[in-house]
């Protein structure tokens, strides 16, 4: 039995090389993102890209970033951008990241990296054709508490792994953009993605999908739309994974996964910074410690690791690797099946 936790191998951020960032799509995970660079790393943002030029300007005046453009082909074209992190609307993403990879650009791209697997599989074969790095910024598998999980999880200290069960679940308004049909709306890709991701991680591959679905009336036109879903997983190692995910109601985000011999409780928001506590058989109990924190003081760890990857010369990262994304969104993709959820303009 674990008598003490590791502690997180997480390098320090400012350590990491630096990248001139350009950004596409000045939104509100943007801003976070931007603000986390500045706050707790060394990386440069240089450039913000936006169909608005005036949005673009005013997003580069109130987050201190030396260039604005008008649209992104010109931020492509700019030299002094490395890398462009990509958080643009969900159905732009593969749009956005191939064409900044046959600029020669490295990309970063906010979750979902697309909106279903064939996309991700495109930007990631794109990206090792070109030389450049691609990745996904789940901001969750590079915080210091899951190194934590991943050095006991790798340890087996679990011993064989059985189940998963992970809610995320947030109310929205319906004038929100997450009742768009046209953005690809619903609570899978917004917030289920942080439990499938979780499940996938954890128990591997994925077998048999079991899904539930509630619709939701938008605020267009009455249209509906998934608003809640329940679905159950069977993995190929035997485990079986229960995620819940909604924009109905505000539910409480934890997680547990459980082995032969002790389970991990993590309280919510489990996808955030935070503690969590591991349950042996013999009933000792180990909590990691660390304060909870939202998304400016973690989404930096990705970029983070994104600068480490590239000096390293690879296309991928360890941490996240390709497989993962598509693993996790071909989930996703089942489990839209199983519900008869169809994007516009999906191929």
């Amino acid at each position: 039995m674990l008598r003490h936790l590791p502690s997180p191998r997480t390098p320090e951020p400012t350590s990491a090389p630096v990248l001139r960032w350009g950004i596409m799509g000045p939104g509100w995970i943007a801003q976070r993102f931007v603000g986390g660079l500045h706050k707790h790393t060394r990386q440069r943002v240089t450039a913000v890209g936006s169909r608005s030029a005036g949005r673009a300007d005013e997003f580069a005046r109130r987050m201190n970033i030396p260039s604005s453009h008008e649209g992104y082909d010109a931020l492509l074209a700019d030299p002094d951008v490395d890398i462009v992190y990509i958080s643009t609307p969900h159905p732009q993403h593969h749009g956005c990241a191939l064409a900044a990879i046959a600029a020669g650009k490295h990309v970063l791209v906010e979750k979902p990296m697309g909106i279903n697997a064939i996309q991700a599989q495109e930007i990631f074969a794109a990206a090792r054709t070109a030389g450049v790095f691609a990745g996904e910024a789940m901001w969750t598998r590079f915080l210091p508490k899951f190194d934590v999980i991943r050095q006991i999880l790798d340890d087996g200290v679990l011993g064989t792994r059985r189940t998963v069960v992970a809610d995320h679940g947030e109310y929205f308004t319906t004038d929100h953009r997450i009742y768009d049909p046209a953005l690809a709306g619903g609570p899978l890709l917004d917030l289920g993605t942080y439990p499938v991701a979780l499940a996938q991680w954890v128990l591997g591959e994925i077998g048999q999908v079991a899904a539930f679905g509630r619709p939701a009336t938008t605020g267009v036109d009455g249209v509906e739309l998934n608003g809640q879903i329940a679905a159950t997983m069977g993995h190929a190692g035997g485990g079986q994974s229960l995620i819940t995910t909604t924009i109905l109601a505000d539910t409480p985000t934890t997680a547990f996964v459980a082995g032969e011999n002790a389970y991990l409780s993590v309280p919510g928001p489990f996808y955030q910074p935070g503690p969590f506590t591991l349950v042996q058989r013999d009933g000792e109990h180990l909590t990691h410690e660390e304060e909870p924190a939202q998304h400016e003081d973690g989404l930096h760890f990705s970029a983070a690791d994104a600068a480490r990857t590239i000096a390293d010369g690879a296309t991928e990262s360890r941490i996240h690797p390709g497989a993962d994304v598509i693993a996790t969104l071909d989930a996703m993709d089942r489990i839209r099946a199983e519900i008869g959820i169809v994007f516009p303009g999906e191929r």
